[in-house]
Protein backbone atom coordinates (compact mmCIF):
# COMPACT_ATOMS: atom_id res chain seq x y z
CA UNK A 1 0.00 0.00 0.00
CA UNK A 2 1.30 3.36 -0.59
CA UNK A 3 1.29 5.61 1.94
CA UNK A 4 1.97 9.06 0.34
CA UNK A 5 -1.15 10.74 0.37
CA UNK A 6 0.03 13.29 -2.77
CA UNK A 7 0.02 9.96 -4.99
CA UNK A 8 -3.47 8.84 -4.12
CA UNK A 9 -4.54 11.56 -7.37
CA UNK A 10 -6.93 12.88 -3.93
CA UNK A 11 -7.58 16.90 -4.98
CA UNK A 12 -5.76 18.82 -2.07
CA UNK A 13 -8.25 21.12 0.04
CA UNK A 14 -6.65 24.22 1.10
CA UNK A 15 -9.69 24.56 3.75
CA UNK A 16 -9.64 21.64 5.52
CA UNK A 17 -6.82 18.87 4.63
CA UNK A 18 -8.31 15.58 5.17
CA UNK A 19 -5.30 13.60 3.82
CA UNK A 20 -2.98 15.51 5.28
CA UNK A 21 -0.86 16.49 2.47
CA UNK A 22 0.37 19.60 3.71
CA UNK A 23 3.48 20.08 4.56
CA UNK A 24 3.81 17.64 1.13
CA UNK A 25 5.24 14.53 2.20
CA UNK A 26 7.93 12.80 -0.13
CA UNK A 27 9.18 9.33 -1.14
CA UNK A 28 11.99 7.92 0.56
CA UNK A 29 14.64 7.73 -1.56
CA UNK A 30 18.13 5.29 -0.24
CA UNK A 31 19.81 5.64 -3.72
CA UNK A 32 23.14 7.27 -4.21
CA UNK A 33 23.23 10.52 -3.03
CA UNK A 34 25.83 13.24 -4.20
CA UNK A 35 27.41 15.42 -1.16
CA UNK A 36 27.63 18.50 -3.67
CA UNK A 37 23.59 18.23 -4.54
CA UNK A 38 22.49 20.70 -1.53
CA UNK A 39 25.29 23.48 -3.09
CA UNK A 40 23.76 23.72 -6.21
CA UNK A 41 21.14 26.24 -6.11
CA UNK A 42 18.95 27.90 -9.30
CA UNK A 43 16.97 31.04 -9.00
CA UNK A 44 13.14 30.18 -9.14
CA UNK A 45 11.61 33.71 -9.27
CA UNK A 46 13.45 37.21 -8.95
CA UNK A 47 12.63 38.56 -5.27
CA UNK A 48 14.00 41.99 -5.19
CA UNK A 49 12.77 44.11 -8.34
CA UNK A 50 12.48 47.01 -10.99
CA UNK A 51 10.30 47.49 -13.17
CA UNK A 52 10.42 49.47 -16.61
CA UNK A 53 13.30 51.46 -18.08
CA UNK A 54 12.66 53.57 -21.25
CA UNK A 55 14.77 54.43 -23.94
CA UNK A 56 14.58 56.48 -27.71
CA UNK A 57 16.93 58.08 -29.98
CA UNK A 58 16.78 61.44 -30.68
CA UNK A 59 18.69 63.65 -32.94
CA UNK A 60 22.13 64.11 -31.34
CA UNK A 61 22.06 60.70 -29.44
CA UNK A 62 20.20 58.10 -26.74
CA UNK A 63 18.19 59.18 -23.64
CA UNK A 64 16.85 56.57 -21.20
CA UNK A 65 14.85 56.35 -18.07
CA UNK A 66 14.37 54.75 -15.33
CA UNK A 67 12.62 55.31 -11.21
CA UNK A 68 15.00 54.07 -8.14
CA UNK A 69 12.39 51.75 -6.97
CA UNK A 70 13.15 48.26 -6.27
CA UNK A 71 10.07 46.08 -5.29
CA UNK A 72 9.84 43.55 -2.47
CA UNK A 73 7.04 41.57 -4.05
CA UNK A 74 4.49 43.90 -3.76
CA UNK A 75 6.44 46.61 -1.19
CA UNK A 76 7.97 49.41 -2.14
CA UNK A 77 11.04 48.82 -0.41
CA UNK A 78 14.32 49.99 -1.88
CA UNK A 79 13.66 54.12 -3.09
CA UNK A 80 17.43 54.81 -3.64
CA UNK A 81 18.37 52.09 -6.53
CA UNK A 82 20.21 53.07 -9.48
CA UNK A 83 19.12 51.05 -12.23
CA UNK A 84 21.27 53.11 -15.02
CA UNK A 85 24.75 52.08 -15.18
CA UNK A 86 27.27 53.70 -17.29
CA UNK A 87 30.06 51.36 -18.99
CA UNK A 88 33.05 52.13 -20.53
CA UNK A 89 33.12 55.81 -22.23
CA UNK A 90 30.15 54.97 -24.18
CA UNK A 91 27.32 53.18 -22.99
CA UNK A 92 24.81 52.97 -20.38
CA UNK A 93 23.07 49.58 -19.44
CA UNK A 94 19.53 49.68 -17.71
CA UNK A 95 17.92 47.32 -16.30
CA UNK A 96 14.25 46.17 -14.86
CA UNK A 97 13.83 42.57 -12.96
CA UNK A 98 16.04 41.16 -10.48
CA UNK A 99 18.37 43.78 -8.89
CA UNK A 100 20.92 41.14 -7.41
CA UNK A 101 21.34 39.45 -10.47
CA UNK A 102 21.70 42.98 -12.01
CA UNK A 103 24.49 43.68 -9.49
CA UNK A 104 26.52 41.09 -10.61
CA UNK A 105 25.95 41.83 -14.11
CA UNK A 106 27.34 44.78 -13.48
CA UNK A 107 30.71 42.82 -11.11
CA UNK A 108 30.94 41.00 -14.47
CA UNK A 109 30.78 44.41 -17.25
CA UNK A 110 33.25 45.74 -14.41
CA UNK A 111 35.57 42.31 -14.64
CA UNK A 112 35.56 42.98 -18.80
CA UNK A 113 36.36 46.70 -18.53
CA UNK A 114 39.36 46.10 -16.31
CA UNK A 115 40.35 43.28 -19.04
CA UNK A 116 40.12 45.59 -21.98
CA UNK A 117 41.78 48.50 -20.15
CA UNK A 118 44.93 45.91 -19.17
CA UNK A 119 45.35 44.83 -22.70
CA UNK A 120 46.33 48.15 -23.73
CA UNK A 121 45.61 47.56 -27.48
CA UNK A 122 44.34 50.97 -28.29
CA UNK A 123 40.43 49.78 -28.82
CA UNK A 124 37.23 50.26 -26.43
CA UNK A 125 34.57 48.47 -26.07
CA UNK A 126 31.09 50.40 -27.22
CA UNK A 127 27.83 49.80 -27.02
CA UNK A 128 27.27 47.45 -29.81
CA UNK A 129 30.25 45.01 -28.11
CA UNK A 130 28.74 45.21 -24.79
CA UNK A 131 25.54 44.26 -25.95
CA UNK A 132 27.10 41.52 -28.17
CA UNK A 133 28.45 40.20 -24.83
CA UNK A 134 25.00 40.55 -22.76
CA UNK A 135 23.55 38.16 -25.52
CA UNK A 136 25.89 36.08 -25.18
CA UNK A 137 25.89 35.93 -21.73
CA UNK A 138 21.87 35.66 -21.32
CA UNK A 139 21.57 32.82 -23.67
CA UNK A 140 24.69 30.90 -22.26
CA UNK A 141 23.20 31.30 -18.85
CA UNK A 142 19.60 30.70 -20.05
CA UNK A 143 20.49 27.29 -21.46
CA UNK A 144 22.24 26.37 -18.17
CA UNK A 145 18.56 26.77 -16.48
CA UNK A 146 20.60 29.29 -14.27
CA UNK A 147 19.18 32.34 -16.13
CA UNK A 148 19.64 36.18 -14.74
CA UNK A 149 16.29 37.63 -14.22
CA UNK A 150 16.94 40.75 -16.11
CA UNK A 151 15.40 42.74 -19.20
CA UNK A 152 18.44 45.18 -20.03
CA UNK A 153 17.93 47.76 -22.66
CA UNK A 154 21.57 49.11 -23.93
CA UNK A 155 22.03 52.62 -25.45
CA UNK A 156 25.71 54.61 -26.63
CA UNK A 157 27.30 56.29 -28.89
CA UNK A 158 30.19 56.02 -30.19
CA UNK A 159 32.06 56.95 -34.20
CA UNK A 160 29.22 59.11 -34.47
CA UNK A 161 26.97 56.56 -34.39
CA UNK A 162 23.70 55.96 -31.93
CA UNK A 163 22.72 52.42 -30.80
CA UNK A 164 19.88 51.22 -28.87
CA UNK A 165 18.89 47.60 -28.67
CA UNK A 166 17.31 44.66 -26.07
CA UNK A 167 18.16 41.73 -24.21
CA UNK A 168 16.12 39.67 -21.65
CA UNK A 169 16.57 36.56 -19.52
CA UNK A 170 16.40 34.12 -22.53
CA UNK A 171 18.67 36.27 -24.80
CA UNK A 172 16.30 37.62 -27.02
CA UNK A 173 17.45 40.63 -28.65
CA UNK A 174 15.81 43.24 -31.11
CA UNK A 175 16.63 46.72 -31.69
CA UNK A 176 14.51 49.79 -31.88
CA UNK A 177 14.32 53.23 -31.56
CA UNK A 178 12.37 53.26 -28.95
CA UNK A 179 12.09 50.61 -26.52
CA UNK A 180 10.57 49.95 -23.37
CA UNK A 181 11.26 46.87 -20.27
CA UNK A 182 8.58 45.72 -17.94
CA UNK A 183 5.01 47.30 -17.61
CA UNK A 184 6.43 49.79 -19.96
CA UNK A 185 6.28 47.72 -22.77
CA UNK A 186 2.71 47.72 -22.98
CA UNK A 187 1.54 51.09 -20.89
CA UNK A 188 4.47 53.52 -22.30
CA UNK A 189 6.06 52.14 -25.53
CA UNK A 190 2.53 53.22 -27.95
CA UNK A 191 3.38 56.92 -26.43
CA UNK A 192 7.01 56.48 -27.35
CA UNK A 193 6.92 55.34 -30.83
CA UNK A 194 3.38 57.86 -31.46
CA UNK A 195 6.36 60.95 -30.50
CA UNK A 196 9.45 59.48 -31.65
CA UNK A 197 9.24 57.33 -34.87
CA UNK A 198 10.06 58.92 -38.12
CA UNK A 199 11.63 62.10 -36.07
CA UNK A 200 14.63 60.45 -34.61
CA UNK A 201 16.84 63.12 -36.64
CA UNK A 202 14.79 66.04 -35.39
CA UNK A 203 14.17 65.46 -31.52
CA UNK A 204 16.16 67.71 -29.41
CA UNK A 205 17.41 66.99 -26.47
CA UNK A 206 15.23 68.84 -24.65
CA UNK A 207 12.16 67.42 -26.58
CA UNK A 208 13.59 63.77 -25.92
CA UNK A 209 13.55 64.58 -22.49
CA UNK A 210 9.73 65.97 -22.71
CA UNK A 211 8.87 63.16 -23.93
CA UNK A 212 10.65 60.71 -21.28
CA UNK A 213 8.78 62.71 -18.20
CA UNK A 214 5.70 62.32 -19.79
CA UNK A 215 5.69 58.54 -20.04
CA UNK A 216 7.23 58.30 -16.78
CA UNK A 217 4.57 60.55 -15.15
CA UNK A 218 1.97 57.94 -17.00
CA UNK A 219 3.69 54.67 -15.42
CA UNK A 220 3.52 56.45 -11.82
CA UNK A 221 -0.15 56.90 -12.43
CA UNK A 222 -0.97 53.20 -13.57
CA UNK A 223 2.24 50.79 -12.82
CA UNK A 224 1.85 49.83 -8.76
CA UNK A 225 5.59 48.83 -8.82
CA UNK A 226 6.83 52.09 -9.58
CA UNK A 227 8.24 55.52 -8.06
CA UNK A 228 7.60 58.77 -8.81
CA UNK A 229 11.84 59.58 -8.61
CA UNK A 230 13.50 58.59 -11.81
CA UNK A 231 16.99 59.16 -13.37
CA UNK A 232 17.83 60.50 -17.09
CA UNK A 233 20.49 59.04 -19.11
CA UNK A 234 21.84 61.12 -22.03
CA UNK A 235 24.36 59.37 -24.28
CA UNK A 236 26.07 61.41 -26.67
CA UNK A 237 29.46 62.49 -28.47
CA UNK A 238 29.80 64.82 -25.51
CA UNK A 239 30.02 61.50 -23.51
CA UNK A 240 28.18 60.19 -20.73
CA UNK A 241 25.59 61.73 -18.18
CA UNK A 242 23.58 60.47 -15.99
CA UNK A 243 21.35 62.29 -13.89
CA UNK A 244 20.81 62.90 -10.15
CA UNK A 245 17.75 61.60 -9.27
CA UNK A 246 14.07 63.71 -9.93
CA UNK A 247 10.92 64.20 -8.30
CA UNK A 248 8.26 63.72 -11.06
CA UNK A 249 5.57 66.31 -10.70
CA UNK A 250 2.07 65.10 -10.41
CA UNK A 251 -1.43 66.03 -10.41
CA UNK A 252 -3.98 63.77 -9.31
CA UNK A 253 -7.44 66.02 -9.87
CA UNK A 254 -8.64 63.61 -13.16
CA UNK A 255 -9.04 60.95 -10.45
CA UNK A 256 -12.31 62.51 -9.37
CA UNK A 257 -14.07 61.19 -12.87
CA UNK A 258 -13.03 57.93 -12.69
CA UNK A 259 -15.63 55.60 -11.60
CA UNK A 260 -15.15 53.75 -7.74
CA UNK A 261 -12.67 56.72 -7.35
CA UNK A 262 -13.38 58.05 -3.65
CA UNK A 263 -16.82 58.29 -2.38
CA UNK A 264 -18.93 57.15 -5.67
CA UNK A 265 -20.78 54.75 -6.07
CA UNK A 266 -21.67 54.88 -9.46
Amino acid sequence: MDHFPTNWGRPRNDVFDAYATYPIHQRPYNGPKDAFADGVQRTQQPIVTGTSVLAIKYKDGVMMAADNLASYGSLARFKDVQRLHQVGNYTVIGAGGDMSDFQYIQYILEELSIDEISAQDGHELGPVEIHEYMSQLMYARRSKMNPLWNSLLIGGFKDGKRFLSYVDLLGTTYSASTLATGYGAFIAQPLLRKAVEGREDVITEEEARKILEDSMRVLFYRDARSLNKFQIATISSAGVSISDSKQLETAWSFAENIRGYGAQTQ
